[in-house]
């Protein structure tokens, strides 16, 4: 039987566990379309063909068997270049990591694997987390499925360009201010942050470690909430909450409109969306929700003015403490020019890192130094501790915050590199929900203009991830943008 591309991964677990489709059948069928449309875009920086064909393989040879298979078995899945797998190259987009083989595999990636799912190669992305337009990755830029001279947002825009492009129905990135929902915003697909500590972080190569989450990229909803079943304490990650994880695509069910939902829309955020096509796009959306039942009420996070400077200056402190091990003596790049120690240092860390890295070392390194620690980064901590209080007291009022992603839509490829200042405000309305730990979730909601996705954010308590997939569910099955598509 043939496989068409546009299935989700719930409709090709479901069919390979039935023998209706083989997964080796499933996997050819994607590698093949990489093969021939990836060029493009380059959403990839290396497909892993053999890999992949091993586990369908033996995925085919457990279902003749009989053997029960997992949720998703045969599910093509791509992961995010600084998620480590064992024996293959994680690069974190960086020349400094360009020959590092993991030795290790992440726990996110290893409970994939456990779960059925097809691994298919690492995505690319801007250099070690650091950008919003997957345009700082050293392999060069991804462009957005759905106009070509455009980014697909970033840092994980090689997974979510690849979700577009039905490259696979479900990619693994990593959120620390935004870093899954805007390019999910921005490629048309849906990304979901967790909870913070949700989801283990052990092999996820460290950004700025109290940020950091591992996300799930999909089409729809239900693949999502299947690919979230990753979810779980984890002993070799010590920020892993020790909850229990419900079965999300079973509870997606129990939800068939939204009464008795109250759902905030936050002044502020509709005060920093600055896109006209943005703000009609998510102006409706929210109606949509109100149609299906949703309560809107009005609720403000005084504090969030301040969480872009509050992000950036706690993100690059704690980056500049991760990236330190990368030295040229341990591991990583290594000059061949000089011979002295500290030469060594400067010019490994010079060649290695790209421009977006070495500034956000050095604005970290700044904030850090004596005299400077407490009026900066104390600061800093104490404004993140406000935004937390806000958004704890506008949950007393509402379920849901329902927002923009992205404040703009997917911009042309090089227009905003000489400008990092405005690159930093594409995150505007995705780190307040990273500085609280919150889960959030982002959803195709229309277009600002013509082939270029705008997206919506719903955002959420604490471990109220089923509420989100729920409501996010509702929305989807009232809308069907989900189900457009950039590429035949």
């Amino acid at each position: 039987m043939s496989v068409s591309h546009q299935l989700g991964a719930r409709a090709i677990a479901a069919r390979v566990q039935s023998g209706e489709l083989r997964a080796s059948d499933v996997a050819q069928a994607h590698l093949q379309r990489i093969r021939e449309l990836d060029p493009q875009l380059h959403a990839f920086v290396e497909l892993w063909p053999e890999r992949a064909l091993q586990s369908a393989a033996a995925i085919d040879r457990a279902q003749r068997s009989g053997q029960t298979l997992g949720p998703l078995a045969g599910v093509p899945v791509a992961i995010k270049d600084n998620l480590l797998c064992q024996g293959q190259i994680s690069a974190c987009g960086s020349k400094m990591l360009e020959r590092f083989v993991s030795p290790y595999t992440a726990t996110a990636v290893a409970r994939l694997e456990q779960l059925g799912a097809i691994l298919l190669g690492r995505t690319n992305m801007d250099e070690f987390g650091m950008g919003s337009s997957t345009e700082r990755s050293a392999f060069g830029p991804t462009r957005n499925p759905w106009q070509m001279s455009h980014v697909p947002g970033g840092s994980s825009g090689g997974s979510a360009a690849a979700v577009a492009a039905d490259f696979c129905p479900l990619a693994l990135g990593s959120d620390t201010g935004g870093s899954v929902r805007q390019p999910a915003a921005m490629c048309g697909v849906t990304g979901l942050k967790p909870t913070y500590g949700r989801v283990s972080r052990s092999g996820l190569v460290a950004y700025a470690s109290s940020l950091d989450c591992v996300g799930v990229i999909g089409r729809a909803i239900e693949d999502v909430a299947l690919g979230l079943q990753i979810a779980g304490d984890d002993e070799r990650d010590s920020t892993c909450a020790k909850r229990t994880v419900p079965n999300y695509l079973q509870e997606l069910d129990g939800r068939k409109d939204l009464r008795g939902i109250r759902v905030g829309i936050v002044r502020e955020f509709e005060e920093a969306t600055g896109d006209e096509g943005i703000k009609l796009a998510v102006r409706t959306a929210q109606e949509q929700l109100r149609a299906c039942g949703g309560t809107i009420v009005e609720v403000a996070l005084p504090s969030v003015k301040h969480a872009v400077a509050t992000y950036y200056l706690l993100a690059s402190t704690e980056a500049s403490s991760n990236l330190a091990r990368y030295d040229g003596v341990r591991y990583g790049h290594r000059t061949a020019h000089t011979r002295r120690l500290d030469e060594l240092y400067e010019q490994s860390r010079s060649e290695g890192f790209g421009a977006e890295v070495q500034l956000r070392i050095l604005l970290g390194t700044f904030a850090l130094q004596k005299g400077y620690q407490d009026q900066i980064y104390g600061q800093a901590t104490r404004v993140r501790a406000m935004l937390a209080a806000d958004f704890a007291y506008a949950f007393t009022q509402c379920d849901v915050l329902a927002s923009a992603t992205s404040p703009m839509p997917s911009f042309a490829l090089g227009s905003k590199l000489q400008d990092p200042i405005a690159m930093y405000w594409c995150d505007a309305l995705t780190v307040p929900a990273s500085l609280a730990g919150l889960p959030a979730l982002s959803l195709p909601c229309g277009f600002a203009v013509e082939r270029l996705p705008a997206g919506l954010q719903l955002t959420a308590p604490k471990f109220a991830e089923s509420l989100l997939l729920q409501v996010g569910s509702v929305f989807q099955q009232q809308t069907n943008w989900h189900l457009q598509r950039p590429l035949s």
